[in-house]
């Protein structure tokens, strides 16, 4: 008897003690804020005198889809470029003074050459970045419109709405970037209220594919003048079909140019450079000022030749079709 109440009295103090190290469910969960939001914290209102500058961004921002408020874009890229120019100015002498034992003159300049840069860059990054975003929704948009335009004369020769149509087109099971435009369509015309025509009016000033928006103001002009929609669908297929080779032809063109300047510029002009530095090395002169043989090497091997790489796999995104 002794034995089982000694068990019952440590199972009791057991559970007491795991009790006490559940946490509580009213404890709110800690949740970190996305970074636009915190630069709009900080800086959000100093940056009224600041956002003329930036008046282009505000429409290619809308294009890219990008989910950010212009002035909270804004206040991140300010904040940003500021914090990336600190940490340069920080960084680059100490690793100019340590690692390549450059004096501590030399070093500054270099803190302030590089902080300059890396400032330049980071604007230059921010305000290339929606641009960029918004040319690869257009060439997603521009591949996926022979077979969308198809789909849809199939949906329009059995009868089907437009509403219907594009309510169909934005519930494929495939992932289309098309879609999401379609997904804008019927949550204009389910949630606020608009009729299909309104909403594909907004949607032809949204997107930022002109064939797209070409596409969806001949189709407001069919539904206007009540033509045959299904032959109108048929045909834009057809035509985006015929460019659709076009543009493949021309990259296939365009590819075989770029890796020839590719083998030219980061294969066998490196390759050049490396020689001729590890020659003036172990020759002991050619110093080119402040700059020694070494330390060329050393900025071509570890940043140059990356830099130059990431160039060109950018370039190559930008212009790669999708299919």
């Amino acid at each position: 008897m002794k034995n089982d109440k000694i068990q019952e009295r440590i199972k009791s103090v057991f559970k007491q003690f795991k009790t006490r190290l559940k946490p509580k469910a009213s404890q709110e969960t800690f949740k970190l804020e996305k970074p636009h939001s915190i630069a709009y914290q900080l800086i959000g209102e100093k940056t009224s005198r600041v956002l003329p500058l930036f008046s282009d961004l505000n429409s290619n921002l809308q294009r890219s889809r990008l989910k950010i408020n212009f002035k909270a874009y804004v206040s991140l890229t300010i904040f940003t470029t500021i914090l990336i120019s600190l940490v340069a100015m920080i960084l680059i002498p100490c690793l100019a003074a340590l690692l390549f034992k450059v004096s501590l003159f030399p070093a500054v300049l270099f803190g302030v050459g590089g902080s300059l840069f890396a400032g330049a860059f980071s604007i230059i990054g921010f305000y290339a970045y929606p641009i960029y975003r918004a040319d690869k929704l257009k060439r997603e948009v521009e591949d996926e419109l022979p077979f969308t335009t198809g789909y849809m004369a199939i949906l329009a020769s059995a009868g089907v709405s437009p509403e219907k149509i594009f309510h169909s087109i934005s519930s494929l099971s495939v992932p289309l970037t098309i879609s999401e435009e379609a997904k804008d369509v019927v949550r204009d015309v389910n949630l606020f209220g608009l009729d299909i025509i309104s909403a594909l009016e907004k949607a032809s000033k949204r997107t930022p594919s002109e064939r797209f928006r070409e596409m969806l103001e001949g189709f407001i002009s069919t539904i206007h003048s009540g033509g045959n929609l299904a032959a109108y669908l048929r045909e834009k297929s057809g035509q985006y079909m015929k460019l659709k080779r076009i543009s493949l032809h021309k990259f296939s063109d365009t590819l075989s140019m770029l890796s020839e300047f590719y083998v030219s510029l980061l294969v066998t002009g490196p390759l050049l450079l490396v020689i001729m530095l590890a020659v003036m090395v172990m020759l002991g002169g050619g110093s080119l000022g402040m700059l020694s043989p070494d330390l060329l090497l050393s900025i071509l091997t570890y940043l140059g030749i990356p830099a130059g790489s990431i160039v060109f796999l950018i370039i190559l995104d930008a212009i790669s079709p999708k299919w």
